[in-house]
């Protein structure tokens, strides 16, 4: 098993085409001009998914109107996706990733830990895209709980 490259600061970001929840087409060419913090996360519905996708929730409009917008990017696929953002009340695009190709060339899908072993898996990583659409921060294998609460401290939010 080998790990995929990892995205660093100044990189320019992978752009993709995925469907969101509703179905629709999501690029993130779409948010050129903004900010964008991309997160993956390994499945919907779970308990530290959940509580970082809340987390995201809760703390929405403050990065909004800090210039952020968020998207959260797993290899759900788009049913549960909707059941997800519906169980949850979650107001941002969730995009599916199902074939994990988007997360392979983010660097997001690989080794891991888990619980002691080694496996392959989605590796929870946050990063921060500029407005013009490079990399400004890349933070990998990020613990579910209180990661926003860094992040947000980290960007001055």
């Amino acid at each position: 098993m080998t790990e995929n490259a990892r995205l660093a600061v100044g990189d320019v970001a992978p752009d993709f085409t995925l469907v969101d929840s509703e179905g629709a087409k999501v690029s993130l060419s779409d948010y050129r001009g903004r900010q964008v913090v991309v997160y993956f996360y390994p499945a919907a519905m779970t308990p530290g998914c959940t509580k970082q996708a809340c987390d995201f929730r809760d703390n929405l409009s403050e990065l909004n109107d800090a210039g952020f917008d968020v998207l959260g990017i797993s290899p759900d696929k788009v049913e549960k996706l909707a059941k997800f953002r519906d169980a949850e009340g979650l107001t941002f695009p969730l995009l599916s990733d199902a074939d994990k190709s988007v997360m392979q060339r983010w660097g997001a899908f690989g080794e891991k830990q888990n619980y002691g072993r080694t496996v392959q898996g989605v590796i929870r990583s946050t990063f921060i895209v500029d407005a013009e659409g490079k990399i400004a921060k890349a933070s990998y294998n990020v613990r579910a709980t209180g990661h926003v609460a860094k992040l947000r401290k980290d960007l001055g939010v």
